[in-house]
């Protein structure tokens, strides 16, 4: 994927703020949609891009603030707290119990934050998406959860040709 495309992916009235934000990326791997978010913030905004290994991290331009934490998001604690939002680019099917790591990122984000998610819309599983969440599966999980809004953004055909890949924006 292009980062044009990645950018088109996730973008939202509601992430376009004139207002500095501080977002987290979880499962940042190559930075991709870390640099797609970063051209949709603030300036004077900050990312933190959270991976286990730092090696497939990108380095980019850019005036916005990209802080490395290297952790395994899913068993390691995230020192962070008051996130206007997180951004998942496909790494929440790497969680098998996704309430229980939902309820962990609300206790990252303010009370009017956001889920920013990118997924496969499948919910087959094969060795490289072992907890997959399709866009219809995503809605009966977040009826499990206090959640605001679910708002499908938009699809972009995977280069796989399984399941097309999709971009949620979830207001917590």
């Amino acid at each position: 994927m292009q980062l044009s495309e990645a950018i088109k992916l996730i973008q939202h009235k509601d992430i376009l703020h004139t207002a500095p934000q501080t977002w987290a990326d979880l499962g940042c791997g190559s930075g991709l949609f870390t640099q797609a978010l970063a051209n949709l913030l603030n300036n004077n905004s900050t990312i933190y891009a959270v991976d286990k290994t730092i090696g497939g991290f990108r380095k980019f331009s850019t005036p916005i603030t990209i802080e490395f934490l290297q952790l395994d998001f899913i068993k390691d604690t995230i020192p962070l707290s008051d996130l206007n939002g997180v951004l998942m680019a496909n790494s929440l099917h790497y969680v098998k119990d996704k309430i229980l790591f939902i309820n962990k990122l609300m206790h990252l984000l303010r009370k009017d934050g956001y889920l920013l998610l990118v997924e496969y819309d499948t919910d087959k599983s094969n060795p490289w998406v072992p907890y997959p969440l399709s866009f219809s599966s995503l809605n009966t999980l977040f009826k499990q959860i206090k959640h605001k809004e679910i708002i499908k953004l938009q699809e972009h055909p995977s280069v796989f040709g399984r399941a097309n890949m999709y971009a949620a924006l979830i207001k917590l």
